[in-house]
């Protein structure tokens, strides 16, 4: 895995074999940065990465100069080493929380500019997060949130959602 661009570009990092996480693969990472470039201004963006994994959206968002990251993981050993790549990489702007993300949407205040989301594909609720960022008011005006699915999950008909794209077998749907 890299970092695509931006302060750490070309970074490669791999992590340890006991993570169970499936990250977004390189090129799908590219395709969808590519296409958030020309719709926000990353250095002015509060940022929350759901079921951050290996943290690697939140590298990338960090690497292109977000004021603020947030990460949401659950697995121990996820939050372990997401904090060591946070030091590895002298990210001041961003802080891992191990905790579910579900229960993290009821009790937020914030709100964030853009929300990325990558839930395991299978995850029985996962049609239900669009639905939650915004009963939750996480989203500032104007702001974007991203669900990363696979081919079996269709958000189309959401009222919220303005597209989808994929790249390979990995979907992006945006929600605005």
């Amino acid at each position: 895995m890299r970092i695509i661009s931006g302060l750490h570009k070309g970074r490669r990092f791999s992590p340890p074999t006991n993570i169970t996480a499936r990250p977004t693969t390189d090129f799908a990472k590219e395709g969808l940065f590519n296409l958030l470039f020309n719709r926000l201004d990353f250095e002015t963006l509060h940022t929350l990465d759901l079921f951050s994994g290996t943290g690697s959206i939140s590298y990338e968002l960090a690497s292109r100069g977000c004021i603020d990251i947030t990460s949401i993981e659950m697995s121990e050993r996820h939050v372990a080493y997401i904090k060591k790549m946070i030091q590895t990489l002298k990210i001041e702007n961003m802080r891992v929380l191990r905790t579910d993300v579900f229960r993290y949407m009821e009790q937020c205040r914030s709100k964030f500019d853009f929300i990325f989301a990558d839930p395991p594909y299978q995850l029985p609720n996962l049609e239900t997060i669009p639905d939650l960022v915004f009963e939750h008011k996480l989203l500032t005006e104007g702001g974007l949130l991203v669900v990363e699915h696979g081919a079996t999950t269709n958000f189309e008909p959401h009222p919220r959602c303005t597209e989808t794209r994929h790249y390979g077998n990995v979907y992006f749907s945006f929600f605005e």
